[in-house]
């Protein structure tokens, strides 16, 4: 891998402004060919420990610089991490597997986090209170919680990062984080930046390793950390809560989804081809808001599937690197054997693959974009978050009943419909049971919004002025003795 800037490339955890070494390595390899990419030093228990004592003792000296200073410091790491874009974007294709173009908008849109926040550290105001008592005031201040710590995914390696630590540094707040260990790399480059910006040793935190279990306990029991904040799946998050409850930790979980598309027959085709393309075969299919489930109206319904398949069969699978590549692999064989787990049985209980169905043969983990048609209620893969690029399409008759089965899900993070009647919008606005609904747009994420989920898709919000609400606390202040 040829980088414009080789320092980018790290080899071991950053802690209190440290590069780390260890006897102990494991590898980082290539989906796309199962090359190695690097070998990297294990984090050890005492070094995660050392890591949230330093980010601890950084605190009082991060949070004495004035908002401008703060906010000066972060719109330096955002400009380097555009400087750097091309370079961050070929170490994500290199660890994580997706096209080329994607990696470069996910650069772009992570540092657009640090931008949002960067400028809303100005704007954390507290409030003054009348009281009902004599010679009484009361103020609300909003103060840093303190240290975070936080366990983030391999589908985005450097935005999910970002989202978090752009908020919780702007808060005032001090931050450790453990990436996937398939994917550290990115995180290890945005730590190199954050050192050439500025950010104070101890401030940015990253700690690299594959014992992912010790270092989440850790994470999530330690008395120095105040608040969690974890992407990732919903059997995970629930562990990782009932850690962080021992020191009653606040928290934030973005956890797993079952998104419903919804293409009603008034719909603007051409809008809604694009949209389920969007939504479901960005990253190749392995996002959490990807459309799990495509709920087409009868009406509709043959010509959609006809027109969905000739876009699906155009797709170009492919090593990232590539220029013409929209479909990368899926990161490891565990995930393809989901895959093929999910559409088999789906076919065996009567599901029709229309394309795609099977893992590629030769060398990299590729699946085949599929389209499967006579999906059911009681099959796997509409129970399931599919994780890969397989769509699919169930016919609906009625607005009631599609809405009744787009709710039939224990998740609710994100859902899609698509219909030119404004009147139903607002009502699938409100009978939607899902954190974030997409109207005629396949692609909703944006650093000014809320992202999050209900039901069990977690709990907080990343974006906006919601997303700093986690990273603070409300203090209330009563003055006596005043008149």
């Amino acid at each position: 891998m040829e980088l414009s800037n080789p320092a980018l490339l790290k080899s071991g955890s950053l802690v209190n402004g440290e590069w780390l070494t260890n006897d102990h390595q494991f590898v980082v390899e290539n989906p796309a060919n199962g090359n190695i990419v690097a070998s990297i030093n294990e984090v050890s228990h005492e070094q995660v420990e050392s890591g949230i004592e330093g980010a601890s003792q950084a605190l009082a000296h991060w949070q004495s610089l004035n908002v401008d200073e703060r906010s000066a410091i972060l719109m330096k790491w955002h400009r380097l991490i555009l400087a750097a874009q091309n370079d961050l974007a070929l170490i994500m294709v290199a660890e994580q597997g997706k096209p080329m173009t994607e990696a470069m908008g996910e650069v772009v849109y992570g540092a657009k986090y640090i931008q949002w926040y960067a400028e809303e550290a100005r704007r954390i105001n507290g409030d003054l209170m009348p009281v009902n008592q004599s010679g009484k005031r009361g103020l609300v201040l909003r103060r840093p919680v303190g240290v975070v710590s936080a366990i983030t995914p391999w589908n985005f390696p450097s935005a999910m990062i970002l989202r978090k630590a752009s908020a919780a540094l702007a808060a005032g707040c001090s931050f450790i984080v453990k990436p996937s260990e398939l994917t550290p790399l990115s995180a290890l480059a945005l730590a190199q930046l954050s050192l050439d910006a500025g950010i104070p040793a101890g401030v940015f935190n990253v700690v690299v390793g594959t014992n992912a279990q010790a270092i989440g306990e850790l994470l999530t029991t330690h008395p120095a950390i105040a608040k969690f904040s974890f992407t990732g799946s919903t059997p995970v998050g629930k562990k990782l809560l009932q850690q962080c409850a021992s020191t009653v930790k606040k928290t934030s979980m973005e956890l797993g989804g079952n998104a419903p598309y919804i293409a009603f027959e008034d719909c603007d085709l051409d809008v809604a081809i694009k949209g389920a393309m969007g939504s479901k075969f960005r990253n190749s299919g392995q996002t959490c808001v990807c459309a799990n489930r495509l709920f087409v109206h009868r009406s509709i319904y043959s010509e959609f599937v006809s027109r969905l398949e000739k876009k699906v069969t155009e797709l170009r699978v492919g090593d990232g690197h590539q220029a013409e590549v929209n479909i990368g692999p899926l990161i490891e064989q565990k995930a393809i054997d989901k895959v093929t787990e999910l559409v088999d049985q789906a076919v065996g209980l009567g599901a029709k693959v229309i394309c795609g169905g099977k893992q590629i043969d030769g060398p990299g983990n590729f699946y085949q974009p599929t389209i499967i048609t006579g999906v059911t209620p009681d099959m796997d893969i509409f129970k399931t978050e599919i994780f890969g690029p397989v769509a699919s399409i169930i016919p609906f008759d009625s607005e009631d009943e599609v809405i009744r089965l787009a709710n039939q899900t224990e998740y609710g993070l994100c859902s899609y419909a698509f219909t030119e009647d404004m009147r139903r919008v607002w009502r699938l606005s409100e009978k939607l049971q899902f954190g974030m609904v997409g109207i005629n747009e396949g692609v909703l994420s944006n650093p000014a919004a809320p992202f999050g989920g209900v039901k069990e898709s977690g709990m907080g919000r990343e974006g906006g002025r919601w997303g700093i609400d986690d990273y603070l606390e409300t203090r209330y202040v009563c003055i006596g003795d005043v008149d």
